[in-house]
This record gives structure tokens, sequence and C-alpha cells, in this order.
């Protein structure tokens, strides 16, 4: 009986150290299979890792300057206690969208290491640019980040003032988004003199 597992073992260690054709296929579908489970796993991981409030705010320029703003809107703090987080409304939540937008987020991490806008001025500086960047992805995709949550289907319009009705209505029939009539809800509006000379700075 001893030789006989012996004898196996020693069949098995020769199969190991010298596999067939069969074998070598098979190991490789195993191995290759394996690897792509952990890459899948590490890769969400790191996903979903860099998809978190603190994530964003990790630096300093999100954290001392948006970040700031956000906390006095009713996105931060209302009566219900739902709170819509920065990767709510900047970060899609299909997965193929939300790869893209991550690629997208490598040229922020180049201006993070070049400190484009490392300090407040520098910011306010490019504010303005900054917005038009996210106003123009977001008609884009017809403001789908906000429709997570805001959704015109679901709307009690009975509900709403006067005024709202008579804008989302308006909007609804005119093919407007969100972000036509929303902007600076959760950031400070930059001056918008440069784009438009009947502006206010900060205006609504």
């Amino acid at each position: 009986m001893t030789n006989n597992n012996s004898s196996l073992l020693g069949r098995i260690w020769a199969v190991l150290k010298q596999p067939t054709a069969k074998y070598s296929l098979g190991t490789l579908l195993f191995g290759g299979f394996f690897i792509g489970i952990i890459f899948w796993g590490g890769f969400n991981t790191a996903m979903e890792m860099t998809n978190t409030e603190e994530f964003c705010i990790s630096c300093h320029e999100m954290r001392t300057n948006v970040f700031e703003e956000y906390k006095e809107t009713i996105h931060y703090t209302n009566r219900t206690g739902v709170r819509a987080t920065c990767p709510d409304c900047h970060v899609p939540k299909e997965w193929n969208h939300k790869v893209v937008r991550k690629i997208q987020a490598s040229n922020e991490l180049l201006h993070k290491a070049l400190g484009t806008i490392s300090t407040r001025e520098k910011f306010e500086a490019k504010r303005l640019q900054l917005a038009q960047n996210v106003w123009k992805a977001m008609k884009k995709t017809d403001s789908r980040e906000c429709r997570n949550c805001h959704d015109y289907d679901s709307m009690d319009f009975v509900e709403q003032g006067r005024r709202a009705i008579k804008q989302h209505s308006e909007g609804l029939d005119s093919d407007k988004t969100c972000i036509d009539c929303h902007k600076g809800i959760a950031h400070e509006l930059p001056d918008m003199r440069e784009i438009d000379s009947t502006s206010v700075v900060g205006g609504n």
C-alpha cells in the first residue's frame, strides 16, 4: 500500500515537473482564470476606494475649497438626512461610464502634481474654467448623475411650488437638462462677467 502511494505521488510529481500539452493548457487556463479573478477584484477594490468622499477631500485643493462650500448646501445637510456626496454627483454609477471617468481623472492627478490649483488664489483663477468643464460634461450626459436622485418621471409636481412647476414644465418641454438651470447648487458660482458682461459675481 505504501509503495502504491509512493508510486502515485511520483507520477503526479512527474506530471507537474514535465506536464503534457493537455495539462499545460489546463494549467494555463486555470492560472489565467485565477490571476484574472485577483486582477478584477483588485481593480474593483481600487476603484471603490477612490470613489468615496474621504478620498475626494484627501487633497487640500478639494477639502479647503469646494468641500467647504458644499457643506453649506442642502445636499450636505437637510431635514431628511439624505446626503449626496462628491462621487454621487461627479462619478457615474454605471461601470463603463465610471471607468471612463476614472481614466479622465488621471489628468487631475497630473495637475495635482503640477500644483495648478494648489492655493486659493490659483483655484479662484481657474474656477470658471473648472466649472465650465463640469457643466459641459453634465450637459453632454443629460445630467445623468443628477437623475440618479432627481427624475422627471418621479416628480410630484403638485407638491412643488408654483415657480418650480413652471420651470420644470418648461424645461421638460424644451429638452433642458438639470444643469441648464441648477448651476451653483453645491458650489459657489464663478465670476461670470468674463463670459457674460451682464452677470454679477455669484449670480444665480
